[in-house]
């Protein structure tokens, strides 16, 4: 088994593990073949190879972004950790970024270079695949470009649809009818359209079969 240890000679250690040693936790959810030791002013990781040179990249990154700005929340861990090595998870240009205008007229826009890859991908190609963790915008990037088509009337539906995966028992035995039963897989769809869509127009789109 391959070892390397990190020392944090540039920043504070007891401030950049974070509260209950936020950052390492992060750390060893998203490396889970790594043994990852946090001890005094270093890191110590366990396993292979590879991973470990991509684990170094990615501590290495965060240290940066600490210095730079003196904080590190989640949303920024989270970002970093799936990056792709580049600088993808600072904010991308404004007015590049715009998706649309949501509830209240809060700007919808994509906040990592990953993200806008995939607004300027869905102009060009009628259909585009989105993978990686959890938490990195897939979601939400999407519903945000579909509301924007409907809007501007570029198509006539949209179709919501999402892997209904079961934990122990069919979906047959679930209490209520077949929207009852779907209704908590599609939660992250319907808290996004919440965000854009005002609830009368939601109902309204709705009635009008705007939506499936």
């Amino acid at each position: 088994m391959n070892e390397i240890e990190i020392e944090l000679s540039e920043v504070n250690p007891q401030a950049f593990f974070g509260e209950q040693n936020k950052t390492i936790e992060q750390l060893r959810s998203y490396f889970p073949k790594l043994k990852i030791i946090a001890r005094g002013n270093k890191i110590k990781a366990l396993g292979e190879e590879e991973i470990l040179e991509v684990f170094e990249k990615r501590v290495d990154m965060l240290v940066a972004h600490f210095g730079k700005f003196n904080s590190l929340d989640s949303t920024t861990i989270e970002l970093i950790l799936c990056s792709d090595g580049s600088k993808d998870y600072e904010p991308t240009n404004d007015k590049e970024s715009f998706i649309l205008h949501g509830i209240g007229g809060r700007t919808i826009k994509a906040k990592t270079h990953n993200q806008q890859r995939l607004v300027e991908l869905s102009k060009k190609n009628d259909m585009v695949f989105a993978i990686g963790p959890a938490g990195t915008g897939k979601t939400y990037t999407s519903v945000a470009l579909a509301v924007k088509a409907l809007k501007e009337k570029q198509v006539k539906r949209i179709i919501l649809t999402r892997p209904a995966v079961e934990a122990g028992e069919n979906l047959g035995f679930l209490p209520g009818d077949m929207k009852e039963k779907l209704d908590p897989y599609m939660q992250p769809l319907y808290d996004a359209l919440r965000d854009m869509i005002p609830a009368n127009d939601w109902l309204r789109l709705l009635k009008r079969g705007r939506f499936k």
